[in-house]
């Protein structure tokens, strides 16, 4: 059975086992996974039977190339009236419908359309069935790590004082095309100095300068998946306390690695790397969780933070991410993409962890 045929059935076997007629998906990447069509307009009703995709005129031959095992049906400018009629046509009782996916305003014109159709909300339905990776994602995946992996040593070759950070950001979302990758999987951090204890450091007309702890957040979209990279490295020659806590927060990610197992919660995994980072004194400077899931989206589930009671199961791809930030001082993060095994973890970014002084 091949790939998307084997998540249709899948969905089908848990829309019999929750009695689901039918099926709305609105969201993009879960239309995504379900048929790999990639339009900007689109919609997919899928009953026990039959798989419908409503687009318009601009993507008809595009969706009927993408997503083969699905209908392709024309909308003339309301996709939900045809939807209203699908239903009527395939005799469907009950509708759900991702509330998270849904305004009320398209709500309120799907209610109107379905005389004849309750209207059932559900949640969480196609993102449970993301969360294990098959070959194929995790394929994809490996390819968008290579790519940041590559790219991350070119930077190390090229970065000197004088660029910008943005001119920087604008290098390595350069490359990651160059290699291959069809954009950004989100906006790109590079944060020097004093703004690398910002954890979330967007790139800014700042000039990089000699004697800085430079950080780097990267990632990008490979065949629709992505990946997420962090490295904090030196630019020029640092000092003890920058290598007391490079090396505290390595200590927490590789403790992290080497711990986590399917089984545990998301918070359990988080306190592994807390426990570390609150050892030598720093626990009020790790601000944010250990990790999250990726995949089609750079933030899915599981969260790996403290309050996060989500198991982790193979097949699982998610982020460890630990980090230290002294406010106007400098910030270091570390972050690798992991796959969960039956046993384990693997790390599936290379990139160097070494602290690097340029």
């Amino acid at each position: 059975m091949k790939g998307l045929e084997k998540r249709l059935e899948t969905l089908r076997t848990q829309m019999r086992e929750r009695q689901i007629e039918g099926i709305l998906i609105t969201s993009i990447p879960n239309r995504t996974y379900l048929s790999r069509f990639t339009g900007t307009a689109g919609i997919l009703l899928i009953t026990l039977s039959k798989a419908f995709l409503v687009t318009d005129g601009r993507y008809m031959t595009q969706a009927r190339q993408q997503s083969p095992d699905f209908q392709v049906e024309m909308h003339d400018g309301n996709e939900f009236e045809r939807v209203a009629a699908l239903c009527q046509q395939e005799s469907v009782q009950i509708l759900s419908f991702e509330e998270e996916h849904l305004t009320y305003a398209e709500y309120r014109i799907l209610l109107h359309l379905c005389h004849e159709t309750q209207l059932v909300p559900i949640k969480g339905f196609v993102e449970e069935l993301r969360l294990i990776k098959d070959d194929q994602e995790l394929q994809a995946h490996q390819r968008a790590m290579r790519i940041v992996d590559q790219v991350y040593e070119q930077m190390l070759e090229e970065i000197r004082p004088g660029n910008t950070e943005q001119e920087i950001a604008a290098r390595i979302e350069f490359l990651m095309r160059k290699m291959g990758a069809s954009g950004p999987s989100f906006a790109t951090i590079v944060a020097s100095g004093h703004r690398s204890s910002l954890p979330h450091g967007i790139a800014s007309e700042k000039i990089i300068h000699h004697n800085e702890m430079i950080t780097f957040d990267f990632g990008c979209f490979v065949d629709g998946y992505v990946s997420d990279l962090t490295r904090t490295f030196f630019l020029g020659k640092p000092d003890e306390k920058h290598s007391e806590i490079y090396g505290i927060v390595l200590e927490a990610q590789e403790k992290t690695l080497e711990t986590m197992r399917p089984g545990m919660t998301g918070k359990e995994v988080d306190q592994i790397a807390r426990d570390v980072i609150e050892s030598y004194g720093y626990g009020d400077f790790f601000r944010h969780g250990t990790g999250h899931g990726i995949g089609l989206e750079i933030h899915e589930a599981p969260s790996l933070r403290l309050t996060s009671e989500e198991v982790l199961r193979p097949g699982m791809v998610v982020t460890v991410e630990p980090g230290i930030y002294l406010p106007n001082e400098f910030g270091v993060r570390i972050e690798d993409d992991v796959l969960i095994t039956e046993s384990g973890a693997i790390r599936l970014t290379k990139a160097t962890k070494e602290f690097i002084a340029i």
